[in-house]
């Protein structure tokens, strides 16, 4: 059965060798470089066997793109840390994954149970986070989010989807796209994460509803999938305002 691979990175300029794969199915790393043939060199490996082969790799491309740990575990930071890069920790921009069918942060806001009472917020609109957007944003640097909307919407999204205007009126640039549609992308079972610039991943962690923490994540095969993950899901999501009009008020 023939491999699953996807590129991981390449330090060519033109996308041929050397570069880096993965087997998405068990995660073996496989290697595109120049042939080593000369047998002066082969004749200084050890325990060479009929079916092997070897390839020349820059020290830069492991560097930049070998994964660093064969089993990672998560290592959680407190929430301050995180603050510290909303807050004014990235250079050009901070993106949000939202995947969930509900949030428990969302269901202890005031304007939670405003909505559940009246069926429309606009969210917590004093809250500290739409002025700090809007001082961001001042900067040049640009706040994005895409959100998956299962159909129908549950409560939670729903939720999401009226108070969304004050996000998108500080400055957020919103986009969403119905789950379906995100799996027919591939983009299926993801979880929530920021992505700073292209350089540190935020990832969520939870149970049921509950962010049970967030881990910063620098290791390049992992910031590599979560830009990809980035590209693809900001081409096929729809403006806020565009999909908010699709959506049937009764849902």
């Amino acid at each position: 059965m023939a491999r699953r691979l996807r590129v991981i990175g390449s330090t060519s300029g033109v996308g041929d060798c050397p570069t880096l794969y993965e087997d998405v199915d068990t995660g073996e790393v496989v290697v595109q470089g120049y042939a080593v043939t000369d047998p002066e060199d082969v004749a200084q490996l050890m325990h060479v066997k009929d079916d092997e082969g070897f390839v020349v790799v820059p020290r830069e491309l492991l560097v930049r793109f070998a994964p660093k740990e064969s089993t990672p575990v998560p290592e959680f930071v407190p929430q301050q840390r995180i603050t510290e890069f909303i807050n004014d920790g990235f250079e050009h921009t901070a993106w949000r994954l939202e995947t969930r069918a509900g949030y428990l942060s969302d269901k202890q806001m005031p304007s939670y149970a405003e909505f559940l009472r009246t069926g429309d917020s606009a969210g917590e609109v004093g809250h500290p986070w739409f002025e700090n957007v809007r001082r961001m944003v001042g900067k040049g640097k640009r706040f994005e989010r895409v959100r998956l909307v299962d159909d129908p919407p549950t409560e939670g999204q729903r939720y999401l989807l009226a108070c969304a205007r004050t996000n998108v009126a500080a400055g957020e640039d919103i986009r969403c796209m119905w789950r379906s549609e995100a799996e027919a992308a591939g983009l299926a079972g993801l979880s929530d994460f920021w992505l700073f610039g292209s350089r540190t991943v935020a990832r969520f962690h939870f149970e049921g509803e509950r962010t049970v923490g967030m881990e910063l994540v620098t290791d390049p095969l992992e910031v590599l999938r979560a830009c990809q993950v980035r590209d693809a899901a900001w081409h096929h999501a729809r403006p806020y305002a565009q999909f908010r009009a699709q959506v049937p008020s009764g849902m």
